[in-house]
């Protein structure tokens, strides 16, 4: 073996990823136990197609390795293409499995374009910031760059799949980085709270508060901001989005939706219709303790009693099993893989390299963080995997090759 691959290749990253999978595929086994009785490698079973694609995806390690990574920059738009015409493919040939048309059939094996689009997105991104003279603190530049968001999440609405399209907005992190003004994001957060708020209180309290506090703050930065104009078109908008969110929350969410939010700020309470696999997911975190009832010991687990529990929910099984010990270990992992990640990054000589990374971080961030608060309670149950550890062969592969590809290019970070 090459002894500057040895050397300079990031083995702490690879090392957690396999700890990572190696983990998942575990936990699957454990929760389609008694459905086959199949070891755990058996291509027959759910945790056996897991491994073999696991296994697949070292096979293509060392090609990605080596290619050579002005190949992604290069063909960055063209991959992105592609995998828009595969989603628009869907209302065509797609499959649909549970409401949703987001995957191709090919030969019993299920392919969810949405999650290599994931990549495609994050390379076309990354090749159109890193253009000369190219500016994400120009308008200009915002909107191009949001278009290449905005495709992909709206074809990917349309299935409906509002989980996978929700992982994109997290390329927002990418233009931050890259000195788009903080105050996006305040907005983004602030209209999140007015949305939340608007929900729990009436419009008109909620619009009360936001003038009391457009005008504290008015008064207080009223010396280095004498004009009223920002502040009151501020506020404008503010009590305008207040007052629409009940249009929004009834005519643009689907029911489904509508009781996932319900439930989580606690509007309504129904354990055994639309919150019950959220109530079995805490029942079965809770019940594992500190160091957890032991692989394969889960009762929750065996009872079936957490549905999806081998893809969305697998971190029940986590608590479960691995009791508050194996919770936090995965947690330490995620957040030192997505750390690690960053702080590469920062050393790439590369513009389109250092975005690329920081949206692969990004994605895996935002997967993390909602795929555990849904199972923990903390947000709406969305749908989305959790990377590495959910069952899934098209999420596996995507998030495997995007690591793969971080690793190319931190490898050749300094050229």
């Amino acid at each position: 073996m090459n002894k500057s691959l040895l050397y300079r290749l990031d083995w702490l990253s690879l090392l957690i990823y396999i700890t990572l999978v190696s983990f998942g595929i575990l936990n699957i086994y454990s929760t389609t136990f008694g459905d086959s009785g199949l070891p755990f490698w058996e291509p027959g079973s759910i945790s056996g197609k897991q491994f073999w694609i696991f296994i697949g995806c070292l096979f293509t390690l060392p090609i990605l390795l080596y290619v050579k990574s002005n190949f992604f920059e290069h063909f960055s738009y063209i991959f992105y293409g592609l995998s828009i015409l595969s989603l628009m493919g869907l209302f065509v040939f797609g499959q649909t499995i549970s409401g949703a048309t987001s995957w191709y059939n090919l030969g019993g094996f299920g392919l969810q374009p949405a999650e290599f689009t994931k990549i495609t997105t994050a390379l076309a991104i990354a090749n159109f910031l890193s253009g000369i003279q190219r500016d994400i603190r120009k308008l200009n530049h915002l909107l191009k760059a949001f278009v290449f968001i905005s495709l992909p999440v709206v074809l990917i609405i349309l299935q409906p799949d509002a989980g996978s399209a929700l992982v994109f907005f997290g390329l927002f992190f990418v233009f931050i980085r890259e000195g788009l003004d903080l105050r996006w994001l305040f907005i983004g957060l602030g209209l999140i709270a007015i949305f939340i708020a608007t929900l729990l209180f009436k419009p008109l309290a909620v619009s009360l508060s936001i003038s009391v506090l457009t005008l504290i703050f008015y008064y207080s930065f009223k010396r280095t901001t004498p004009k009223f104009r920002p502040f009151l078109l501020v506020l404008s908008t503010a009590v305008l989005f207040s007052y629409s969110v009940d249009f929004i929350f009834n005519s643009v969410f689907e029911q489904r939706h509508r009781d996932r939010f319900n439930i989580i700020l606690g509007l309504e309470t129904d354990v055994r219709g639309i919150g019950y696999n959220i109530n079995q997911s805490k029942i079965a975190i809770g019940s594992g303790g500190f160091s957890g009832k032991g692989f394969l010991n889960g009762t929750q687990t065996k009872g079936d009693f957490v549905p999806e529990q081998h893809t969305d929910y697998i971190f029940s099984t986590v608590g479960e099993e691995w009791g508050f010990l194996g919770s936090s270990l995965i947690i330490l992992l995620f957040t030192v893989l997505i750390f690690r990640v960053i702080f590469r990054a920062e050393k790439q000589s590369s513009a389109f390299r250092r975005m690329f990374s920081y949206a692969f971080a990004s994605m895996l961030f935002i997967h993390f963080f909602v795929n555990i608060g849904m199972t923990l309670g903390l947000v709406p149950t969305v749908g989305i995997p959790l990377p590495y550890i959910s069952y899934g062969g098209s999420s596996l592969m995507a998030f495997s090759f995007m690591l793969f590809i971080y690793l190319n290019f931190d490898y050749n970070r300094l050229s």
